[in-house]
């Protein structure tokens, strides 16, 4: 009887030992959890006493029959997991910090704004915009959109593009720079339209970028890039003053049919004829258009920065175009700027591609538009892309092809001969664009040998 009383006493001991620890752990996770979570339950610290009682004399039965200590701990492990599951309020302290619900940094990715994320978005960015004055097919815009929280457009009228030059001429006529104006103009309405802006200003370009990076606080400057020498020396003043500051410029390529990255030789290896150049590309692929966003990124908080007002030729230190002697005006000043007149003008020309076909012959001209797409002025600023040129053709031609096959026509002409021409000039001012890319830099034309247009056998 003596002996069993002394076991019972420790069994009892240790049973009041193992809930007072218990207890204390409890407590300790309780007071980490903090105010909001309520403390267990009676009847929760009955449930575990009754257990740890019925875990003690599993054990003296388990020694009974030889079971080790070993196996006994075993079984206490699996007690404290199993409460822990039953009861998630009712876990150690170490099960809690592990527990993601209490620590929400880990739950998803992070914070687009925080920096160190290598995933996350920029905060702002600025979209220079120089002759691509459109927001269709813009690949710098779009991705500008994709990468950042809030962007910023901003198109500067450079005071150096302006005035007279060292032969006396202007270097911009007042038609070119009212259809430059109204180009700028048309931007802007079109991004207001997608609840974007367009920040205009007179000055260099060096300049003005850099004070509207620091007044934002810009990421990254997104720009398309250019081929002449003033352009390109314009182009790497910006990266020196902006590595400076610490901001990114990001360039891309988007004012040729073909793209640059798609050439089949390296750009020093551009051939110096049309002929060649012809033949290398033939067969190459053209890329896609991009697809144009219907709602833009807003502009950025930080900064307060004014949107400024597009300036009048007076502005630019230039008069009003004058009349001609008999009281007309030029045939240009009727051309009006813009990317909305410029589609416009696109549409109505594959139109008539498509209802005014050759009359028959090898000729390839066109007998819409006055033998002439008339698209020119849009296409040198930007307001229409070389790609959307040839993707509205290509549409039209389409058409063409499929009314001439349910009418059952047989007619000799090409449906597609309008198209082709088209083609041919785009392809020319590529090889332009390209090889004055090719020869943009001082060291190369010193060392390059003339570039020739001619496509004969001598050339």
């Amino acid at each position: 009887m003596t002996l069993l009383r002394e076991k019972r006493d420790v069994g009892e001991k240790t049973a009041r030992g193992a809930l007072t620890g218990h207890l204390w752990s409890e407590r300790a996770a309780t007071e980490d959890r903090g105010p909001t979570d309520l403390p267990p339950s009676p009847v929760s610290y009955f449930v575990i006493l009754c257990a740890l009682f019925r875990t003690v004399h599993r054990q003296k039965r388990q020694k009974k029959r030889g079971y080790s200590k070993k196996s006994h701990t075993t079984s206490l492990t699996h007690l404290s997991l199993t409460s822990s599951t039953s009861s998630p309020k009712l876990s150690f302290k170490s099960t809690i910090s592990a527990n993601p619900l209490h620590t929400p940094l880990t739950l998803g990715p992070r914070r687009p704004s925080d920096p160190s994320n290598a995933a996350g978005t920029r905060r702002a960015c600025i979209v220079w915009f120089r002759n691509d004055l459109r927001v269709h097919d813009n690949e710098c815009l779009n991705s500008a959109n994709n990468d950042s929280m809030s962007v910023l457009p901003v198109y500067c009228f450079d005071p150096r593009d302006y005035g007279k030059s060292s032969s006396g001429f202007d270097k911009t006529g007042p038609y070119r720079a009212s259809f430059l104006i109204e180009s700028v103009s048309d931007l802007r309405k079109n991004l207001q339209a997608r609840g974007s802006d367009l920040v205009v200003r007179v000055g260099r370009p060096e300049t003005v970028l850099v004070e509207l990076a620091k007044a934002i606080g810009a990421d990254a400057v997104y720009a398309h890039r250019e081929v002449s020498h003033d352009e390109v020396k314009a182009e790497e003043k910006i990266e020196e003053l902006m590595k400076d500051e610490g901001v990114e410029v990001k360039y891309f390529w988007g004012s040729t049919l073909y793209h640059l990255d798609d050439l089949p030789f390296k750009l020093e290896d551009m051939p110096s004829n049309h002929g060649a150049f012809k033949e290398k590309v033939q067969g190459l692929e053209i890329r896609k258009t991009i697809e144009t966003l219907d709602q833009l990124k807003g502009l950025p908080s930080r900064g307060d920065v004014e949107p400024g007002d597009v300036p009048n030729l007076l502005d630019l230190g230039l008069s009003p175009a004058q009349k001609l002697d008999d009281g007309k005006a030029a045939v240009n000043a009727s051309m009006l700027g813009g990317e909305t007149e410029a589609l416009q003008r696109l549409n109505k020309f594959a139109a008539q591609c498509q209802a005014q076909p050759p009359k028959g012959g090898s000729h390839e001209s066109i007998y819409g538009a006055n033998f002439s797409c008339k698209i020119s002025p849009w296409l040198t600023v930007g307001c229409v892309s070389p790609r959307s040129i040839f993707d509205e053709l290509k549409k039209a031609a389409s058409r063409t092809i499929s009314a001439a096959s349910n009418h059952n026509s047989g007619g000799s002409s090409s449906p597609g001969t309008g198209m082709n021409w088209l083609v041919f000039e785009l392809l020319w001012r590529d090889f332009f664009r390209f090889i004055t890319k090719k020869y943009s830099v001082p060291r190369k034309q010193l060392e390059a040998t003339p570039a020739t247009a001619c496509t004969g056998a001598f050339a």
